[in-house]
């Protein structure tokens, strides 16, 4: 090596330290456990064997359960898209870069595993899409935190891919392979939809651009949703521990959401390539 010959900076040189473990907290976030993981953890039993125990119905309850409350979080976003200064979350909160208010949708979606919880499966097709809608407003809230503008289309159909992020899904191989993967297996589906949300607004409700994001989202969010269910299917699992399966459910989609916008919000400042090449960087497991 010459004199005054220098080694290449590393990655994670480009960004400020405050920006740089600003990332490496969002790659915590992605990379923490599997939600099914995570149920195991509060109800004692592997979610698996829970899920092989539930009946032949379920899957179909799911399936149409799911579908709803993605359409419900689509018809949110596109009531409010266009509308100056209109936001999809609550009006107290659309403060930009304010603090999200995590905890307060955290309760409200425990109260609605608590009901849930007393009703079993037959309440799923009234808990979940409420419950999803919740999740939607909670998922918004932290997108604006992290300055997103939450009046284009493109900005609120991130927000809907997150339910679509670390869920696994027979037909969606790529969800295994971590978080850039998975985002840019979403990433042309969210173009073709906000292009057609942009200039058609609310009658772009039925477009094929939508419906197949739609059902990108619906198939890796289904996954997650049956783990939900299983972890409540245990007898007299009651309306505490319905509770508290909900809370972990939402606090799942919150961490990710975190990770995800914080991402997005280093690549407007550094660029993609930049804060891609970092985060493949740290380490998390030595952090």
């Amino acid at each position: 090596m010459t004199p005054d010959s220098h080694d290449p900076l590393p990655p994670t040189a480009l960004l400020s330290p405050d920006d740089l473990d600003a990332l490496r907290h969002a790659k915590h976030r992605l990379e923490t456990p599997p939600l099914g993981m995570k149920l195991a953890a509060i109800v004692g039993a592997p979610v698996e064997k829970l899920i092989a125990r539930l009946p032949g119905i379920a899957s179909d309850k799911v399936t149409d359960a799911t579908q709803s409350a993605l359409r419900k979080c689509l018809q949110l976003a596109l009531r409010t898209l266009g509308k100056p200064g209109a936001q999809a979350v609550p009006a107290d909160a659309a403060k930009p870069d304010a603090k999200p208010s995590n905890l307060l949708h955290k309760f409200a979606v425990a109260t609605t595993g608590a009901a849930g919880g007393a009703f079993g499966l037959f309440a799923l097709p009234v808990e979940l899409p409420v419950t999803t809608t919740l999740m939607f407003r909670s998922i918004c809230d932290i997108a604006r935190s992290e300055g997103e503008d939450l009046a284009s289309a493109g900005a609120q159909l991130e927000c809907l891919t997150v339910f679509g992020m670390g869920g696994r899904s027979a037909a969606d191989d790529e969800a295994d392979f971590g978080y850039f993967i998975a985002r840019g297996a979403l990433a042309q589906a969210v173009s073709k939809a906000s292009s057609e949300m942009a200039t058609k607004g609310f009658a772009a409700h039925g477009s094929t651009a939508l419906l197949k994001l739609m059902q990108t989202v619906a198939a890796r969010f289904s996954v997650q949703v049956s783990e939900q269910v299983a972890a409540k299917s245990i007898p007299a699992i009651g309306a505490v521990l319905g509770a508290m399966v909900n809370t972990v459910f939402i606090d799942h989609f919150q961490q990710v959401a975190h990770g995800h916008f914080t991402v997005r919000r280093l690549e407007r400042r550094y660029g993609e390539a930049a804060v891609h090449a970092a985060y493949d960087a740290i380490d998390v497991a030595l952090d």
